[in-house]
């Protein structure tokens, strides 16, 4: 009988059992993920982490060993144009406002190998297993227990089944969770690019008729891209030869940096919405991309996940010093009242602006590029929106968002 099981190991998966473990580290905590050990080695993506993020994995204990790898966000500049447009006007720019309060950067732009393998480090002396190449084929439940069925023939009986794995989540279709879903017809193509000039920490998002195209400042003169087009273009363009691919990125990326060459893979991840109807039922939860998968136009993806990590975490552990049940249905509705609204509202918000801006409606254009406009002129509206964006507005925070321990 073990305490807790969490389902998939990328970072919010690890992030959630190191945390519940260096909390509370008599509970008995397992960790497993169906890919094999070293596969988070070879992931090129990299993700923006915004300050609430970064107060969570100081708290854990990995954040200066991810920060030589992470490239603070100094400025972000924001236009709305069509591809063809010789000139791109810049609506909106955020720079002071784009400050946090403490003096650094509201977000750092930092390679996914960097947030996993750290995690992966504090695993091990916290006692802390991980079966990799191993996943939840089935599970059930009692008024007890859960009892999961591994891929490996084994099987636990625990408390607590928490599933991280996915927005396509089997567990969540096991635990009978319907989810609202709609495709957008969209896909995200995801690569890094070198170029001669540095970028100096600017951050820039094109709005263009087909979708968003972001640069992201990365260590060195490098970016990551994330360039939304229709799906059946964005397959054609990771499909087509370097030459082809090249050439269409330079007239979306312009040459304000110099020449332009594509170092990391390029992958085209198609794009939706996808709600969980509920977050929690007996003595199983979701957390991350299997609770919530949302349009990365505001590059908040990640950063729910990991606010859903402290809200659980926090959850689980006050009812365990409690000396309450944690996996029962009463505990984890806190859990899922605490997470609801904002991972509903971010739903909601990113499929408007998807819908906003992902359009050659010449009055849309026009509307939308006048509230730019007077949002650059508001500098107390730009640091609504700043603070809203580092996760750190609300009343009621969990703790380790805010850089507390638990």
């Amino acid at each position: 009988m073990i305490d807790i099981l969490v389902a998939g190991g990328g970072y919010v998966g690890l992030s959630l059992a190191v945390a519940l473990k260096k909390a509370a580290p008599h509970l008995q905590i397992e960790l497993v993920d169906p890919a094999p050990a070293d596969a988070w080695a070879r992931d090129e993506r990299a993700s923006a982490l915004v300050a609430a993020a970064r107060n969570l994995l100081d708290v854990l204990g990995v954040w200066d060993e991810i920060a030589p790898e992470a490239e603070p966000i100094r400025r972000m500049v924001i236009t709305d144009s069509r591809t063809a447009d010789p000139v791109r006007p810049v609506f909106l720019t955020f720079e002071g406002a784009g400050i946090a309060v403490d003096g650094t950067p509201f977000a750092h732009m930092v390679p996914n190998r960097a947030v996993t393998g750290s995690l992966v480090a504090a695993a091990e002396p916290l006692g802390l297993p991980i079966n990799w190449a191993t996943s939840v084929v089935d599970f059930s439940t009692d008024p007890h227990t859960s009892t999961i069925r591994l891929s490996n023939g084994e099987t636990r009986q625990a408390r607590l089944l928490v599933a991280c794995d996915g927005v396509r989540s089997r567990l969540r279709d096991i635990a009978g969770i319907k989810t609202v879903r709609f495709d957008y017809g969209q896909s995200g193509i995801v690569t890094t690019v070198e170029h001669e000039r540095p970028h100096e920490g600017t951050a820039e998002e094109h709005f263009l008729p087909a979708g968003p195209f972001a640069t992201l400042p990365m260590k060195g003169n490098r970016s990551s891209l994330v360039w939304i087009e229709r799906t059946d273009d964005a397959n054609r363009l990771v499909e087509s030869d370097d030459l082809v691919f090249e050439e269409e990125l330079e007239r979306r990326f312009g040459h304000k940096l110099g020449a332009l060459r594509v170092v990391g893979g390029r992958k085209a991840f198609p794009l939706g919405l996808t709600l969980a109807r509920s977050f929690v039922a007996p003595r199983f939860a979701l957390a991350g991309d299997a609770a919530h998968g949302i349009h990365p136009i505001s590059g908040q993806g990640l950063n729910l996940g990991f606010k859903d990590v402290a809200a659980l975490a926090e959850t689980v552990i006050e009812a365990d010093r409690l000396g309450l049940d944690i996996g029962l249905l009463s505990v984890l509705e806190r859990y899922e009242t605490w997470r609801r609204f904002d991972t509903f509202r971010m739903g909601v918000t990113t499929d408007v602006l998807n819908r906003l801006f992902s359009n050659d409606i010449t009055p849309v254009r026009v509307a939308r590029d006048l509230g730019l406009g007077i949002v650059d002129r508001l500098p107390g509206l730009k640091s609504f929106f700043i603070r809203q964006a580092e996760g750190l507005a609300g009343r009621s925070q969990p703790r380790m968002l805010v850089g507390e321990a638990i």
